[in-house]
C-alpha cells in the first residue's frame, strides 16, 4: 500500500514536469537579460567548476551523515526510539522540515513565478505557487488518508467505538487485535517515509541543479555551507522516520542512499547542463518553480500533520505537559535553524 502511494505521487509529479515544459514556451517571454547570464564580475566557469567538485563531496558526506545519525541510534541507549531524547530529536527534525517548506521551497516558488521573464499573463495574475502549494497538500492528504484506510479495512476485525461523542458517526471500522493495530501503525510510518522522502528529493535534486548551472562563484561559496547543512539536519528527520518504519537493512539503505545522491546528482546535472539551462530562462522558471510548491505543499503537510500533530497529540506527549514543552522548544530550534540558513541558501 506505501508503494502504491509513492507511485501516485511520482505520478504527479512527472505529469507536472511534462506540464510545465508544454506549456512553458507559449506562456512566457524572454527579454535579452532573461536568456543569458546578467553581467556579473563573480562569474566565472572555470573558478566554479571545482568548488562545483568540492560542493558534491561535502553535501554527499553531510546527507549521509544527517540521514544515517537516526539509522544506527539503536546501538546508543539514551536514543532508543522510545525514548524521550529521541522524541525530542525528533521534533526538532520535524521543525526542520516545516522550516524547509515555509522557509526555503515555497518562497523559492514565488520569486520564480514572479520574475519578470514570464508573461505578465497569466503569471503575474494569479498565485500559482499558492495554489499549487495547497493542492498538494491536499493531494497528499488524500494519498495518505486513502492509503491507510484501505489497509485497514482489509484487516479489521470489527467495530469500535472512536471518538468523544457516543452518535453512530463516532463507530469506525479499526483492528481490535494488537496485532493489526501495530500493523496499522507500522503502515502509516512506512506512507508518512515513503511520502516525505519523495518531496524531500524532488526538493534536493532541484537545488542541486540550481548549484550545479550557475557560475556565480560568490553564491557558490555561500551555498556549500548553508546546503551542508540543510541537508544533514532534514536527513535527520527522514532517517527518524525511515527507522520508525522498520524497513529490512536493504530498504533502509536504498532509502538512505537515494536522500544522500540526489542533491549531488542535481549538482552534477547541472554541471552538464550549464551550456544550456539557465536559471532565468521563463522555461526554467516555470518548470522549477512549479516543482518547488508541489514540493512545499508536500513537505509542510508532512510536518505540520504526520509528524508534529501525530506526535503531539499521541499518548506520550499528551501524559506529560513538561515534554510537551521540551518537544515544543526543539520544533521551535529546528524552524529558527532553518529561517536563519534561509538567509544563504
Amino acid at each position: 500500500m506505501a508503494s502504491t502511494s509513492a507511485f501516485f505521487m511520482k505520478v504527479m509529479f512527472l505529469a507536472l514536469i511534462f506540464l510545465s515544459f508544454t506549456i512553458s514556451p507559449s506562456t512566457s517571454t524572454a527579454p535579452q537579460d532573461c536568456a543569458s547570464e546578467l553581467e556579473n564580475p563573480c562569474v566565472n566557469k572555470a573558478k566554479a567548476l571545482p568548488l562545483k567538485i568540492i560542493a558534491i563531496a561535502a553535501i554527499l558526506v553531510a546527507s549521509m551523515i544527517g540521514v544515517g545519525a537516526p539509522l544506527f541510534s539503536h546501538s546508543v541507549p539514551f536514543l532508543q526510539p522510545d525514548g524521550n531524547i529521541f522524541t525530542i530529536v525528533k521534533c526538532f527534525a520535524s521543525g526542520i522540515i516545516l522550516g524547509t517548506g515555509f522557509m526555503h521551497v515555497l518562497p523559492d516558488s514565488f520569486e520564480m513565478l514572479s520574475s519578470q521573464c514570464l508573461k505578465e499573463n497569466p503569471w503575474h495574475k494569479f498565485p500559482f505557487s499558492g495554489f499549487l502549494a495547497m493542492l498538494s497538500g491536499l493531494i497528499t492528504l488524500v494519498i495518505d488518508s486513502m492509503a491507510t484506510s484501505i489497509y485497514t479495512s482489509k484487516n479489521a476485525v470489527g467495530i469500535v467505538p472512536h471518538g468523544h461523542g457516543h452518535g453512530p458517526g463516532n463507530d469506525v471500522t479499526l483492528p481490535t487485535k494488537d496485532g493489526d493495530s501495530a500493523s496499522a501503525q507500522l503502515l502509516r510510518y512506512r506512507v508518512i517515509a515513503m511520502v516525505l522522502e519523495l518531496g524531500i528529493i524532488v526538493h534536493s535534486v532541484v537545488i542541486g541543479l540550481s548549484l550545479g548551472a550557475t557560475s556565480d562563484t560568490c553564491t557558490i561559496k555561500g551555498l556549500i555551507a548553508a546546503l551542508c547543512f540543510h541537508q544533514m539536519f532534514e536527513g535527520m528527520g527522514l532517517g527518524g522516520c525511515i527507522l520508525q518504519a522498520e524497513y529490512t537493512n536493504l530498504k533502509k539503505f536504498l532509502m538512505a542512499f537515494f536522500f544522500a545522491v540526489t542533491t549531488p546528482f542535481g549538482i552534477a546535472l547541472g554541471i552538464a547542463l550549464s551550456t544550456i539551462y539557465r536559471d532565468n530562462s521563463p522555461s526554467a522558471l516555470v518548470t522549477v518553480g512549479l516543482l518547488n510548491a508541489c514540493s512545499a505543499g508536500l513537505l509542510i503537510y508532512m510536518a505540520l500533520v504526520d509528524l508534529l500533530a501525530a506526535e503531539f497529540m499521541g499518548p506520550k506527549l499528551q501524559g506529560s505537559i513538561k515534554m510537551q514543552i521540551k518537544c515544543f522548544i526543539a520544533a521551535l530550534l529546528g524552524c529558527g535553524g532553518m529561517s536563519i540558513i534561509a538567509k544563504w541558501a
